[in-house]
């Protein structure tokens, strides 16, 4: 006899305690194997694809697709030992059990936060028509339900109450009818019916469009705002003459071997100048009220991407050649755009590099990564009248902005940490004298 075992969704780690799922990679009847991947999800920092630990034939599937599930829910069953599917085994989606609600399934290994499920008394009606201008507003009269609104997901219930949208007007497109969150987005979505009296006409407006601020957006959110809340910033700004730094790159890039990037010179730089000033390289820890300077530099650096910004993280920057910071800015960037990166290379940062340049600016006052100190701001690398050797020409200029924590230093140290970045960009020489 097959035994049936559920897999739940598993701690993914760095404190995520949810997943969005974004597609199944498996369906009911699916013969699986150990560590086979069954089901794509979306955290709060990256896309991870989610291996199974049993062997068998997929029994059940729990979740649409675009739901979030908490840490511990129920994923799928799977039958042991079965080589097809059970006998009886019903459509996709069903369950051999009775099917818990998407995020309290029964005996969590790690239960995530406590979420309240208001009790529904409301029933599935029949489509409701266009409201009829009344002269009196109508009094609220207990509804006799025919039986439950079905909506399987508190997520959907809980997107339904914040926006206003009645579950009891609406048919679901999931099976049997099962209201899924894509038609109560559709809902809103769509204009509201207004009572316009006949002898004076308005024009009303469609209803906006409403984004779920979640997953990586609502992180991201979260995070900035954090940062506002939090780090009293301040943020300074020099140009420089990058003509020398950019003559210096192609000279390396003429010869065999790996090719190097500005952004690689940039981050290099950026160490040698955070060894000179470490306050800038720590955070601040509140409830120790202490300032907590860090003995290695992680270097994060944003990188732009379809699902949105992005910033990976380059472990121990402060120990690698300009090749070796190449390589990992290229594999970094090219996970991040293939929605592949670990919570891992995206947590653990000390100090970020944006080279915002890429969009075609020159200037930004960027918020600091919380809860880093600081961050370097690099503009576009444009040719401009610049004073060289006293006389005008014309010059490869670069505006460089700092943005730093004032609670761990103050406009001194600052200032000499962009001052020192910046005679470096126009001299690399005096890097490597530092060296």
């Amino acid at each position: 006899m097959p035994q049936v075992m559920e897999f739940k969704l598993p701690d993914l780690g760095e404190g995520l305690t949810e997943a969005e799922i974004v597609r199944w990679l498996v369906a009911v009847g699916d013969v699986v194997t150990i560590d086979q991947p069954v089901v794509e999800v979306e955290t709060a920092k990256a896309m991870v694809e989610v291996p199974c630990p049993y062997g068998g034939v997929v029994t059940a599937r729990f979740g649409e697709e675009g739901e979030e599930l908490p840490v511990g829910a129920p994923l799928i069953t799977v039958a042991v030992g079965a080589e097809s599917a059970p006998d009886g085994a019903e459509a996709e989606g069903a369950a051999t059990a009775p099917r818990p609600l998407i995020g309290y399934g029964s005996d969590h290994s790690r239960p995530a936060r406590r979420r309240r499920v208001r009790p529904v008394t409301a029933a599935v009606s029949a489509p409701v028509a266009a409201p009829a201008p009344a002269a009196a507003p109508v009094p609220a009269a207990p509804v006799a339900p025919a039986g439950p609104v079905p909506v399987i997901s508190p997520l959907v219930r809980k997107l339904a109450r914040d926006n206003g949208v009645d579950l009891r007007a609406l048919r679901g497109s999931g099976p049997e009818g099962l209201i899924l969150r894509a038609d109560v987005e559709a809902a809103l979505r769509a204009p509201e019916p207004v009572a316009v009296p006949v002898a004076a006409p308005v024009a009303v407006a469609a209803q906006g469009e409403r984004i779920p601020l979640k997953g990586l957006r609502g992180a991201v959110a979260e995070k900035l705002s954090r940062s506002r809340r939090e780090i009293p910033e301040a943020t300074c700004w020099v140009d420089a003459d990058a003509t020398e730094l950019m003559a210096a790159r192609a000279a390396m890039n003429a010869v065999d071997g790996p090719k190097i990037s500005v952004l690689a010179l940039l981050a290099r730089i950026c160490t040698a100048a955070l060894a000179r000033y470490p306050e800038l390289n720590s955070t601040v820890d509140l409830a120790a009220n202490e300032i907590v300077r860090l003995p290695g530099v992680h270097l994060g650096f944003a990188a732009q991407t379809e699902r949105g910004l992005m910033v990976p993280v380059v472990r121990d920057a402060h120990t690698r050649s300009p090749e070796s910071l190449s390589a990992e800015f290229a594999r970094l960037t090219e996970l991040a755009r293939a929605g592949k990166l670990a919570p891992s290379d995206l947590t653990g940062g000390t100090f970020t590099l944006n080279n915002y340049g890429v969009f075609g600016v020159d200037g930004s006052t960027p918020i600091i990564n919380h809860p880093e100190a600081a961050m370097l701001g690099v503009g576009r690398i444009i040719p401009k009248p610049w004073v060289y050797r006293g006389e005008l020409a014309v010059r490869q200029v670069v505006q460089l902005s700092l943005t730093f924590d004032h609670r761990v230093c103050d406009g001194g140290a600052a200032g000499g940490f962009l001052r020192y970045v910046a005679d470096c960009v126009e001299n690399p020489a005096v890097l490597l004298r530092s060296l």
